[in-house]
């Protein structure tokens, strides 16, 4: 029998090297796979029981009113009724519903980008005197729930005839104090030194936030642009309150006064809902980028 060539002993030595080091395995890194992979099941668990709902309204939205409430339940009818998204507009000025939605939402949300980048600007870089307790009381109002600010608001827009218009949804959001902050919190995390320069160079204050300071926001504005557009659009309190005409309702309230008192057609009433939720649904997926990233980078603090 031959003796092993050199590079064969190599191989073996390399072959019994990785052997021992997968047997010498510490416990606690088998232990943290084994976390992983049970967090990974939780979080998938969790994300199946999210889409549930979501799944179980559009199967809703294909039926006919007959299959609706039919035990054992069935994901799909026995013929897919895609007229049902037909009948919305035939039955309720859906349309009028889904334009007085979207021409709230984009006032509020632009505003609130203006708004809350400029004052997040002011509280992050410019030193004047009472700035911190400004800020402090500016950010105190986030503890006073809604429904104790709703009857002076009402009062207020009553005695300016803003009853049952669409001001009356927008001037409340014009401005937001979490805006503010999420805007503030990520200001600091730009350098200093971008602002020093641009002071050497002559800029002004508001030629740094404009120049400067708001081309790098982009992360953050799309963070805040979706948190406002959802709550806007998703908003069903304020109508309530302020909203009598039928034309003038926006989307969730358009979509309950579509139950009827005695009967209600579901499968109509799921696809108009189906079609309100793609809106949140397509912004966000294309904003989701800039938005993980703005949540994280507004917790940060820069030098």
């Amino acid at each position: 029998m031959s003796k092993p060539t050199l590079n064969q002993k190599e191989f073996l030595n390399e072959g019994l090297s990785k052997l021992e080091t997968n047997n010498n395995v510490s416990p606690n890194k088998k232990r943290v796979n084994y976390r992983n992979l049970l967090a990974h099941l939780f979080l998938s668990l969790g994300a199946i029981t999210m889409l549930f709902p979501f799944v179980w309204m559009v199967s809703t939205s294909l039926k006919d009113l007959s299959e609706v409430f039919i035990f054992p339940p069935t994901l799909f009818g026995e013929e897919i009724r895609w007229d049902n998204y037909l009948k919305i507009s035939d039955r309720f000025p859906f349309m009028q519903y889904f334009l007085n939605s979207v021409k709230v939402t984009s006032i509020v949300v632009f505003s609130q980008l203006v708004t809350s980048s400029m004052a997040g600007f002011v509280f992050a870089r410019l030193q004047f005197k009472g700035r911190d307790l400004l800020f402090g009381l500016y950010l105190a109002t986030l503890m006073i729930p809604l429904q104790v600010t709703m009857i002076p608001n009402f009062v207020i827009m009553r005695f300016y005839g803003l009853v049952d218009t669409h001001w009356a949804l927008i001037l409340p959001g014009l401005v937001s104090a979490f805006g503010t902050f999420l805007m503030r919190q990520f200001f600091l995390t730009i350098p200093k030194s971008l602002e020093e320069a641009a002071r050497i160079d002559g800029c002004t204050p508001f030629g740094i936030y404009w120049r400067i300071f708001l081309p790098l926001t982009k992360p953050a504005m799309a963070t805040l642009g979706i948190f406002v557009f959802m709550g806007t659009w998703n908003d069903f309190f304020s109508p309530l309150v302020y909203i009598n005409t039928q034309s003038k309702m926006t989307l969730p309230l358009g979509l309950a006064s579509m139950q009827g008192m005695y009967a209600t057609d579901w499968p109509v009433l799921m696809a108009g809902t189906v079609i309100s939720v793609l809106p949140v649904i397509i912004i966000f997926l294309l904003a989701q980028d800039a938005f993980i990233k703005g949540v994280t980078l507004s917790g940060l603090k820069g030098e």
